[in-house]
């Protein structure tokens, strides 16, 4: 992404390790995610004004560079924290459950389970002072092993997927009560459940491999869903996803677009491609939201899906490389390889204007 959204990014990202640190001491830090930080963006893009920053000291993880994060003090701070540290201790103890790696330990097993039950612990206390129960994130990670426990060939995978949707939706609808719009709580609503679908199907997707040669686990395998069907799912919610995004009233939406609508896009493409499946289904241009009352689902016109800005250093460098063009060069597996410079151009196919021309933007939309 553009050098101003990378540091907005940034921003984020370091302001949810460092609330962890100062709420929960440096053992917490371990729960800082990427995903988690999408909640105190998401809060403070409908805020009327910028939310509160402050300086922080150099740090290893940023090549020893000062910035400017997010104070502990933002309670969209604080709701990431709450959220990250209560998905992190349902992930860990799962991986206790499941006796992954180290874990076989006895010894390890129970240090990492009290870890988890610390942490648990600890997102209630910082998401009650939010005004966020976070029960319902509870309630979905102990649901989810009792729904995987009922899955069988032919049934949905999406089963699977309703705790992560469930969980991930109230954090999100969460961020317009603190934001102070009430009428953004159900879009947002539906934009973390076809977020959390997705993130959990790419999961899937990722380990689909591993999980077979170890015997272990997997929606897709226990469902019979091939990969090629769990990419029609996964574009189908992506768009469901940009549909409800272009619904919501937000003062500030280019890093919400650069996350949810590109970054998210380009997870899609990089993992199928990883995993072999190519995508048959190119996209048309969006010709416009939907209308009021529209059902996310609905059959439109979709917009292109952004380049592979979001692809691993691994590849042949190609974070790097379409980060700094904008999208100009595209990796072998993007859709846009090979196409002209218009179409590989990020900024131009994603601006809100009429101003950008291959990325000569001087506006605050790309």
């Amino acid at each position: 992404m553009c050098g101003k959204l990378h540091a907005a990014w940034l921003g984020h990202l370091c302001g949810l390790c460092l609330t962890l640190r100062d709420e929960h001491g440096q053992r917490a830090r371990l729960a800082t995610n990427y995903d988690g930080l999408l909640i105190s963006v998401l809060l403070e893009a409908q805020r009327p004004a910028l939310a509160s920053y402050r300086p922080a000291a150099p740090c290893a993880l940023r090549g020893f560079q000062r910035a400017s994060v997010l104070s502990s003090a933002d309670p969209g701070a604080r709701l990431a924290a709450a959220v990250s540290l209560v998905l992190a201790a349902g992930k860990t103890r799962d991986h206790v459950a499941d006796r992954d790696g180290a874990l076989r330990v006895p010894a390890l097993a129970g240090v990492a389970g009290r870890l988890a039950d610390g942490w648990a612990e600890a997102g209630a206390r910082t998401g009650n002072g939010v005004g966020f129960d976070t029960a319902v994130l509870l309630d979905a990670v102990d649901r989810q092993g009792a729904v995987e426990s009922t899955l069988v060939p032919g049934a949905s995978v999406l089963l699977a997927t309703e705790p992560t949707e469930t969980a991930v939706a109230a954090a999100f609808a969460h961020t317009a009560i603190l934001a102070g719009r009430p009428g953004n709580a159900a879009g947002l609503a539906e934009v973390g459940r076809y977020f959390g679908r997705i993130a959990h199907l790419l999961d899937a997707v990722e380990d689909h491999a591993d999980d077979a040669a170890r015997g272990a686990f997997n929606p897709l395998r226990a469902t019979g869903t091939d990969l090629a069907e769990a990419r029609r799912l996964c574009e189908d919610a992506h768009h469901g996803l940009r549909l409800a995004l272009a619904d919501l009233e937000l003062r500030d939406r280019a890093l919400v677009r650069a996350l949810l609508d590109r970054e998210v896009g380009d997870a899609i493409e990089r993992t199928f491609a990883l995993a072999g499946v190519p995508d048959d289904h190119p996209a048309v241009p969006l010709a416009g939201h939907r209308r009021s009352g529209q059902p996310a689902g609905h059959p439109g016109a979709a917009e292109p899906r952004p380049d592979g800005c979001g692809a691993p250093l691994v590849i042949g460098g190609a974070c790097v490389l379409t980060t700094c063009t904008c999208g100009l060069w595209q990796p072998r597996w993007s859709r846009y390889h090979r196409r002209s410079r218009g179409d590989r151009c990020w900024c131009t196919r994603h601006c809100d204007c009429d101003c950008c021309n291959c990325c000569d933007c001087d506006c605050d939309c790309c």
